[in-house]
């Protein structure tokens, strides 16, 4: 079914591009001089994604050790960026929470996210970003139901 290999696989060719795209995001952030790292401000987007979600799980998405999430947390919680708080539902896991404060960074995080991937993409039509935005999700689905589908094995 997957014809033209001559640029690589697919998965090479996502990797490559997901590589790339965090790379020049990674040096724009830089450039902005927000004072945050990339890993920081990665964490800083993923907690805004999925609010009031414990350590464990951002790590989980974030695909980092949860050593290096708490790094990231200690030094935006510094920051008032974000709240760690006990989860009730077991005192011994954290809820972590975007602080007021921390909604102006948040922006200025995005702003620079979206002028990268708008440069990315400049010379796609609209139809074209809708397209690659469906086939990713279907991708992401794929891959998560076959996932999914192993630990029931």
């Amino acid at each position: 079914m997957l014809t033209n290999r001559s640029e690589g696989t697919i998965g090479l060719l996502l990797a490559d591009s997901a590589r790339l795209l965090r790379l020049r995001i990674d040096r724009a952030l830089e450039e902005a001089g927000l004072g945050l790292t990339a890993g920081e401000a990665r964490t800083l987007a993923y907690v805004a994604h999925s609010p009031a979600s414990r350590q464990t799980a951002l790590a989980a998405q974030m695909n980092v050790e949860p050593m290096t999430l708490v790094a990231f947390l200690d030094r935006l919680e510094r920051r008032r960026l974000v709240v760690r708080e006990p989860d009730p539902a077991d005192r011994r896991a954290k809820i972590v929470r975007l602080a007021p404060e921390a909604q102006p960074t948040l922006e200025q995080v995005h702003g620079i996210t979206r002028k990268v991937e708008e440069a990315a993409l400049h010379d796609f039509c609209p139809e074209e970003i809708e397209m690659l935005q469906t086939l990713l999700k279907r991708i992401r689905a794929n891959i998560t139901a076959s996932e999914t589908g192993r630990g029931q094995e």
